[in-house]
């Protein structure tokens, strides 16, 4: 009966906007309606146009599960986030995962300080670069959970999974924002991410975490 008031509300919904109503699988809406309703804030296919909401297009499937499930038991701070992701369920939240990840990332277009971000490179590949790979193009270092580099500890690869966002191209003012909730303490690092953040600001300052946001936002 829940599944289908829900289908209903979002079939009424879709045709107030002017969408075109999508066809129901068995088990309730489909991925593709479950994602229309992130259009106004995160985009079309998850390409956001504005520094207020990040893009989710290629986001990581099990970042994606983790982290919509955090905004809905109140783990991960957020303005409305939390009273959205308690909408779904978390058979729906699987579908968005997997809907968004079949998605191609759009980086953002936005300004950046050409000598930070040349600073930001050095920086990130000092700090960042094992568990985002490649500027921070490949969210986890490329690696699935459990698999460990040859000749290294599992302790120290145990969080160098897929449970990570994708940052290059990412709008700035949204990993800023998610960066001052980790070190407020009001979001909860990875160990292994916690370890990095504390050594750049004790070696390099907290400055130069401004330096690395924009290496990732030159990457357009």
């Amino acid at each position: 009966m829940a599944n289908t008031l829900k289908t209903l509300a979002m079939l009424v919904g879709a045709a107030a906007i002017g969408v075109a109503p999508l066809a129901l699988a068995d088990d309730g809406p489909t991925a593709q309606m479950l994602a229309e309703n992130c259009n106004g804030c995160h985009g079309t296919d998850g390409a956001s146009a504005g520094p207020a909401s990040p893009s989710i297009g290629g986001s990581n499937s099990e970042y994606f599960v983790e982290t919509m499930k955090g905004y809905k038991e109140g783990k991960v701070p957020s303005t409305i986030m939390g009273r959205i992701a308690k909408g779904y369920s978390d058979a729906d939240i699987e579908k968005m995962a997997g809907f968004f990840n079949g998605k191609k990332f759009v980086p953002a277009k936005q300004k950046f300080d050409q000598q930070l971000a040349k600073k930001g490179e050095k920086l990130h590949d000092k700090y960042c670069e094992k568990c985002h790979e490649d500027g921070g193009k490949i969210p986890g270092g490329g690696k699935k959970k459990g698999e460990q580099s040859a000749g290294k500890d599992k302790d120290k690869d145990e969080e160098s999974s897929d449970e990570y966002q994708l940052l290059a191209g990412q709008w700035t003012p949204y990993l800023r924002w998610q960066m001052a909730d980790f070190i407020a303490g009001s979001r909860e690092m990875p160990k292994k991410m916690k370890q990095k953040v504390e050594q750049l600001r004790e070696k390099d300052g907290d400055a130069n975490l401004e330096a690395v946001l924009s290496f990732y936002a030159s990457q357009q």
